[in-house]
């Protein structure tokens, strides 16, 4: 990709043009990393990068962004730019053609503000990027608070920043973070759950989260989720099942989604609450809801979640779990992810001697057929002359579990039992 990205900007230039290597690409090279996308900011206009390039595609030519395809790649390349008054909180109301100083101090933080010509070697540093680069500093560009009330979004954006480069929010920047944080609520929910798909899936959400609850960014999001009580607590690092579940690893959007909610209400309970409370069947439902009217996730992520939170409520729940409701369990595609949070809440000296005892089932589970074909059916119920009906799959439920405890190991033992349920034997 760079190699591409570097054929369009010497065409722009050998065209008469200004062209540099702008944002991202720039400071993750000067981290020492590999960028994963060129964009090339210009002083051609639309018209003119349109006019160099055979395959062009206008993606946001209103704010002079073009899309260039060159060799295997598609490179952005945007005019210089400065913006006008942001009316909505994430777009600007009109922009106009402008230097490359003044493109530079439109943007976000300063590690994100500059430019880089890949013909000369050299960086152009209008915002004191590298010096801040180089003390490993997030800064707003100009005053963050104008920062942050234009485009509500840099709210999250510099929490994954300074979490995935390891840096340390200036001072300044950060309390203009805790002033704005409510207004998080503009933004539209899928751009939210976008970020924080970046901030809490990878390793790096271990420095990320402590940001979320210092920022108070977590309240807005779950803005939708069963109030807590007023009691909330310091944040707790040991007490966090969050920074718990997998540390060191990229785990999946559904179980940080699972782990964060579990982890914000948890918060807000006493030490010495039970946190059963949280993984009851309604209680569930209503953080699953939260979440996805907050973030307007999919179907297949929140119904991920609600199951990673039913089987870890279901092998909480007073009562030991039975053999069928382990099979149950351990059969189901997000096993691994509930017996994640199992984990983390041994961890942080939750339910610890239930986690143990559930280890050791497990580990016997690994030997057995823990989802077996039914030995009976609603077919078979059906040509047993039963009438269909909600008792249908209640009675297959309690056939099944027999089944899987060895109550009932052949098909006429099954249909036995399913008659007995129904009333008719």
């Amino acid at each position: 990709m760079r190699s591409d990205a570097l054929a369009v900007l010497t065409k722009l230039r050998q065209a008469g043009f200004v062209a540099y290597f702008a944002g991202g690409c720039v400071r993750d090279q000067l981290f020492g990393l590999e960028p994963k996308d060129y964009d090339i900011a210009t002083d051609a206009t639309p018209r003119h990068i349109q006019e160099q390039f055979r395959k062009t595609q206008a993606v946001g030519a209103a704010f002079g962004v073009i899309l260039v395809h060159q060799g295997q790649s598609a490179i952005e390349v945007a005019t210089f730019r400065a913006d006008s008054s942001y009316l909505d909180g994430r777009h600007p109301s009109a922009v106009r053609y402008a230097t490359p100083q003044e493109d530079a101090f439109r943007r976000d933080f300063t590690v994100n503000g500059l430019f880089f010509d890949p013909l000369e070697e050299r960086v152009i540093d209008f915002v004191g990027g590298q010096a801040d680069l180089s003390a490993r500093r997030l800064r707003a560009i100009g005053r963050a608070d104008e920062r942050f009330a234009e485009d509500h979004l840099r709210l999250l954006r510099a929490v994954r920043f300074a979490s995935r480069f390891n840096l340390d929010i200036e001072p300044e920047t950060a309390q203009a973070i805790g002033r704005h944080a409510g207004s998080l609520v503009r933004i539209s929910p899928e751009r939210i759950a976008e970020e924080l798909r970046l901030i809490l899936t990878p390793p790096t959400r271990v420095a990320a989260w402590p940001m979320l609850w210092e920022f108070g960014l977590l309240e807005p999001i779950f803005r939708f989720a069963p109030p807590p009580p007023e009691q909330k607590r310091a944040f707790d690092p040991a007490r966090s099942v969050f920074l718990s579940v997998s540390s060191g690893e990229t785990i999946g959007f559904a179980l940080a989604l699972a782990a964060a909610s579990l982890c914000y209400q948890a918060h807000h309970l006493p030490l010495d609450a039970d946190l059963r409370s949280l993984l009851s069947d309604p209680f569930i439902r209503k953080q699953v809801r939260a979440v996805r009217q907050a973030l307007k996730t999919s179907n297949e992520t929140t119904d991920q979640m609600q199951a990673i939170l039913r089987g870890v409520g279901v092998l909480l729940q007073e009562a030991k779990p039975s053999v069928a409701q382990l099979k149950r369990f351990y059969s189901q595609p997000t096993a691994a992810d509930a017996i994640l949070i199992l984990s983390a809440l041994k961890q942080i000296g939750v339910q610890a001697d239930r986690v143990d005892w559930l280890r050791e089932r497990f580990g016997e589970l690994q030997q057995m057929d823990c989802a077996p074909v039914p030995l009976v059916n609603g077919e078979d119920l059906l040509a047993a002359g039963l009438s269909p009906g909600p008792r249908f799959k209640h009675i297959l439920h309690d056939v099944y579990d027999a089944q899987l405890e060895n109550r009932v190991i052949e098909k006429s033992q099954a249909m036995e039992l399913a008659l007995k349920l129904a009333g008719g034997g």
